[in-house]
């Protein structure tokens, strides 16, 4: 990795020369606090959205770039592989497995992948840099007509900084062989400025066996310019990560005495992955309305090794498998805001948007020590979708007012198919209407109803039907388009400028959890489900130093179907906690004490098979003096050896019968770790 040290030396060269000492002034100014103390009253459609500033970010110490997506009330983020790769998410009763109903945006750039060679909506945020995140804006429930495709539970829309304050730059240490450099700074001329930032990170892990060898390199550039004409951006960011894994294991194996739950059964697992991206975004104030457009490309690509079942298909050369996707992604989007009738204070929203997924090549494939021993299938696809909303906001009466909105969305899927020989293609419409009510108690206060439809789509190899060339039998096509309809009762309320709280009941169904699953290469239909729950979040100044964040949710998943004794869907969460208590003292000092909490998870359809719940909690603590900083993060501070993730299903190791053994496969928490971060800005 010596070149990429010697870019970021040249990066800082590049920089340094446009410090000046009026930066240190700057430090002092008065800022503007964003985040979750920010009101949504007036401005809100449901109880369950939000904004989340940096503010609410760095004071989180992080194991991995993916759980800043806790910041999010609610949400779980956890792990079962390697650093390198997507995090398993949790959501309203979901297992969202790597982001099927739950979307991503950084700066305008989706980051769900359809039809992808392990999951579909697989969500990967390993390529952002936390330190350039400049606010977060969520939604749950599909009650928002500006999202579409894997937004059924919710989604995040992630935008990053203009403009940095200081250069700096920032040095990380800690157990396992972690590393982490980054430099970051921006330059300003008149009415133009160029960000960038550029990270390296390394990491072994704590397995007993392997070590995982992670090396990250992660660079953003950004140019903005801001004039009469409107505000422009264009933003280039590349991300290259090689690691190797240490997937879930089976109990058996522990309680044998075979491996510890630090031990592997496959010491060859790991994956490589890359993604290059370049988007742009323009905005500009009109007199009577405000215009945004944004184009984004982006080039990716994956290598991906896993073995879940062991020698359960293959008694000799075992269940190893790669997963392969190579894509480009290209599309935009245009939005128009304009006010009508002063009087009624109507608010209109209208919208357009389209991409278009060019996959080279998603490929799933036998292997033996990350080698291609056979081919199970390999697809050429291109998916392409168009979508555009309408909105209307406006004043019933006093003190009530309603929002109206209807989104439309068309899919063309083309398939040609390696393995058949073979190419077919589909094509899928859907309408989402959205409506939500709101009654103000006051200007700190107020009431929500809200309902809307929502979707995801399923894999484009699922929904095109083959013939195979050997017996003739057509494969069962799943519905391209899987619809789902929410509803929530919520309110949020300001109490005494000091406590932000909301509360949401909430109702969900789907008609039909349809899947590709990446791991078999089949498609597996399942059946209609029903979801309803409660959420409670809360956001507590209690003054100037402390604050405190709180968040509680119960989620209550069924299948929706005739099959009353076999109604649990496999890994949705029921009881999740979380929060994070924080300080900050005018002498410098700051810290921060988070955790989370999720109960037990049914495991099997029946119920009979339960995952135990699980607590982690993380400690920061630090000093800032003048243009220095230290930070001491201490993670999974109670050394919990309570188990990241839960599965049951059949494996078999070596040297037992054919057909193996059901037993739960899981990843426990790594212990108890320290890293010790030394960051100075210019």
């Amino acid at each position: 990795m010596n070149h990429y040290y010697f870019a970021l030396l040249a990066f800082f060269i590049l920089i340094a020369p446009n410090i000046s000492s009026s930066h240190v002034d700057e430090t002092l100014e008065e800022i503007t606090v964003t985040g979750r103390k920010k009101v949504l009253v007036g401005e809100a459609r449901s109880a369950s959205e939000g904004v989340i500033g940096q503010v609410d970010i760095y004071k989180r110490p992080l194991q991995r770039p993916g759980d800043i997506l806790e910041a999010v009330p609610g949400l779980i983020v956890t792990q079962h592989s390697g650093s390198g790769k997507s995090n398993q998410l949790y959501l309203r009763g979901f297992n969202l497995d790597h982001g099927t109903d739950f979307a991503t945006w950084i700066d305008g750039m989706p980051v769900n992948m359809r039809s992808h060679g392990h999951g579909q909506g697989y969500t990967d945020i390993n390529f952002l840099i936390p330190e350039i995140i400049e606010e977060m804006s969520f939604v749950k429930g599909p009650y928002h007509s500006e999202i579409g495709d894997f937004s059924s539970a919710g989604g995040v829309h992630i935008q990053t900084i203009d403009q940095l304050d200081n250069q700096s730059i920032k040095a990380g240490l800690g157990e396992n062989g972690y590393n982490r450099i980054l430099v970051m700074g921006s330059t300003e001329r008149e009415s133009e400025v160029i960000t960038g930032a550029l990270e390296l990170q390394g990491y072994d892990g704590p397995w007993n066996d392997i070590d995982e060898d992670v090396n990250k390199v992660n660079g953003f550039f950004k140019f903005a310019r801001n004039n009469e004409l409107g505000d422009r951006s264009i933003t280039a960011m590349i991300y290259d990560n090689e690691w190797n894994s240490a997937d879930q294991i089976p109990s058996r194996a522990i309680s044998g005495g075979l491996i510890d739950d630090f031990g592997s059964l496959d010491k060859t697992l790991g994956g490589s992955t890359r993604r290059m991206s370049l988007s742009s975004e323009y905005n500009h104030d009109h007199k009577t309305n405000q215009v945004v457009w944004r184009s984004y490309i982006i080039d990716y690509e994956l290598d991906l090794w896993s073995n879940f079942t062991y020698f359960l298909d293959d008694p000799d050369g075992g269940d190893q498998f790669k997963q392969k996707d190579e894509r480009t992604i290209f599309g935009g989007s245009y939005e128009n805001l304009w006010i009508g009738d002063s009087e009624s204070f109507t608010e209109h929203r209208f919208g357009m948007d389209f991409r278009h997924d060019s996959i080279d090549n998603v490929g799933l494939y036998r292997s033996r020590d990350r080698e291609i021993t056979g081919t199970i299938r390999e697809d050429q696809v291109d998916e392409s979708s168009i979508s555009s909303f309408y909105e209307m906001s406006f004043d019933l009466k006093t003190n009530w007012r309603a929002v109206l909105g209807l989104r439309a969305d068309a899919y063309k899927f083309k398939v040609k198919s390696k393995d058949y020989d073979q190419a077919d293609d589909d094509s899928d419409f859907i309408l989402s209407p959205k409506a939500s009510i709101a009654y103000a108690f006051s200007d700190n206060n107020e009431m929500y109803f809200s309902y809307g439809n929502g979707f995801h789509s399923n894999d484009a190899r699922g929904v095109i039907t083959f013939r195979d060339p050997i017996t003739g039998e057509k494969s069962s096509p799943a519905d391209p388009l899987v619809k789902s309809t929410g509803f929530e009762w919520g309110i949020k309320a300001l109490i005494n400028e000091q406590l932000n709280t909301s509360l949401a009941v909430w109702s969900l169904e789907l008609d039909s959890e349809l899947l590709f699953v990446g791991d078999a290469g089949t498609t597996e239909a399942n059946r209609p489900s029903k979801r309803w729950g409660i959420e409670f979040n809360n956001l507590w100044s209690i003054n100037e130093i402390w604050s405190l964040e709180a968040d509680f949710a119960y989620s209550n998943a069924k299948f929706n179907d005739e099959d009353l004794e076999n109604r649990s869907v496999p890994g949705s969460l029921k009881n999740v906690a979380s929060g994070i208590l924080s300080a900050e003292y005018p002498s410098g000092f700051f810290g921060s004490l988070s955790f989370r909490y999720f109960g037990e998870v049914p495991l099997v359809e029946d119920g009979t098979i339960k995952s135990d719940g699980s607590t982690y909690a993380n400690l920061a603590l630090g000093w800032s003096m003048a243009d220095w900083q230290v930070q001491l993060d201490i993670l999974n501070i109670f050394d919990s050896n309570d188990h990241d993730i839960d599965y049951f299903y059949a494996s078999r190791l070596a040297g037992e019968p054919l057909g193996g053994y059901e037993d739960i496969h899981y990843h426990i928490f790594e212990p108890r770790q320290i890293r010790f971060y030394l960051s100075r800005q210019f």
